[in-house]
């Protein structure tokens, strides 16, 4: 969310700068032209913003911009990529040192080696809880006199990241000195001032803490709903998942956020942070048992939901044609990492399906960087060309518009395919569509075969 931070950052009136090594992606960024910039990244108003504000925006992958830009700015900003090592928990630090390393050089040599301007190091990116020890010494080492460095995590939600960064409900700043403070509060000083804003300052790890702690208990909240939840109501006849949701929801002291029943919780965040936090606790030596819980109940939704066709129906998926719509892990972005249509693709694959017909309003281009179109993968540009003559309908990603996919599918002149509805999209038609000719399997729902009547 590095190029949204900064967007919003010159909204707020501060020159910034933007590095990064990836020049293609810098010129899509620099051309504010807004379809180059959504084929990186797909967040509304990004582009608009950008070119709103371009008078204090500089993108560059030129690192020259850099030395000369350390002289004068107040604060760097960490946004790296900290992915999990295998399935190990930990994160590979191997992007943030690498960043840290160059930008420590830099530091040393500004305003001539003096090195008279104080300026603070941000972690932006979700990295261990004492990453703040790692980062003084990697500095140090260099030579680097004069700075701080500040945890200052994001809580944005892809898709919405430019109105959640504009209209926060907390930032946090993680500081040992009332100097970062304030340089902080100045950087922030719309949201420190603002009464609907909360402004949380404290200790940097109790930052990087509250991050990954937030992001576990996020995740928690939805495996326990499809995992708990929505498994009752798999198991059971004349038990529908709405009207649980709403029986549970019904009491104040549940909050009614994350009751969706879904094939999977995917994403950049959710699973690499509840990972990150377990494998943090081992290494304490506390028990993470409930942590480590979460994330292979997430794992088991998707297991299960795959082999229903074949448990609960009798289904043979080889030589079928499927049709896959949602190829994004979530609405509203291109972004598929972590997608359950990674897996889904793979599992098709194992199975020895004819074909997959691969839609997404805007992720095709995204997933065909992990899985090229083929013989057997074949993308498509709309819902009705994906599903026609499609032997299994699989949804597997939470856009709006796939809630019309019931009015697709009963203007097919065929209408004998398996649905699988991973997002309980179309629990509203549920009963047309069986007395239409089709058998469904939803999470949170028993088998739906075919009805007469």
């Amino acid at each position: 969310m590095g190029a949204c931070s900064a967007a919003v950052s010159a909204d707020s009136g501060h020159n910034t700068l933007v590095f990064d090594i990836d020049t293609e992606k810098i010129a899509a960024f620099a051309s504010l032209d807004k379809t180059r910039i959504e084929s990186y990244l797909h967040e509304k108003e990004l582009a608009e913003m950008c070119a709103q504000h371009a008078d204090h925006l500089r993108f560059t992958s030129d690192y020259q911009e850099v030395f000369a830009f350390l002289d004068t700015c107040d604060a760097v900003f960490m946004c790296l990529p900290t992915p999990e090592i295998g399935e190990t928990g930990e994160s590979n630090l191997t992007y943030y040192t690498a960043a840290a390393e160059q930008l420590a050089v830099a530091l040393a040599k500004r305003n001539g080696g003096a090195q008279q301007k104080y300026v603070v190091i941000v972690n932006k990116s979700t990295v261990p809880i004492d990453m703040i020890d790692m980062t003084k010494e990697l500095l140090m080492k260099a030579g680097v006199t004069n700075f701080g460095v500040v945890s200052n995590p994001e809580f944005l939600v892809e898709g919405k990241a430019i109105e959640g960064s504009i209209r926060p409900d907390r930032v946090v700043v993680g500081a040992e000195s009332e100097q970062d403070f304030g340089i902080m509060r100045n950087i922030y000083n719309r949201f420190y001032t603002s009464s609907t804003v909360g402004y949380l300052e404290v200790s940097p790890k109790e930052a990087a803490a509250g991050k990954l702690l937030a992001n576990y208990y996020l995740f928690s909240k939805l495996a326990q709903c499809f995992d708990v939840i929505g498994r009752t109501c798999e198991a059971f006849d004349d038990v529908t998942f709405e009207n649980v949701r709403s029986i549970i929801t019904a009491d104040k002291r549940i909050s009614n956020w994350g009751f969706y029943n879904s094939l999977y919780a995917g994403g950049s965040c959710l699973i690499k942070d509840a990972r990150s936090l377990s494998h943090q606790l081992q290494t304490a030596g506390k028990v993470s048992s409930l942590v480590n819980e979460t994330y292979l109940a997430n794992k088991r939704q998707l297991e299960l939901f795959l082999s229903r066709p074949e448990t609960e129906a009798g289904f043979d998926w080889q030589g079928k044609t499927v049709a896959l719509l949602g190829l994004a892990f979530k609405q509203d972005t291109n972004d598929t990492r972590n997608s359950p249509s990674l897996d889904i693709v793979r599992f098709l694959q194992e199975k020895r399906v004819k074909e997959v017909r691969l839609y997404d309003p805007v992720a095709n281009d995204m997933f065909g960087m992990d899985f090229p179109a083929s013989e057997q993968l074949v993308y498509m540009a709309d819902i009705r060309s994906a599903t026609m003559h499609a032997d299994v309908v699989i949804i597997a990603t939470d856009w709006p518009q796939f809630r019309q996919v019931a009015e697709v599918l009963l203007a097919l002149p065929e209408k004998n395919a398996l649905i699988m509805d991973g997002r309980r999209m179309l629990q509203h038609r549920y009963d047309e569509l069986q007395k239409a000719g089709f058998s469904l399997i939803a999470v949170g729902s028993p088998f739906l075969g075919i009805t007469n009547n």
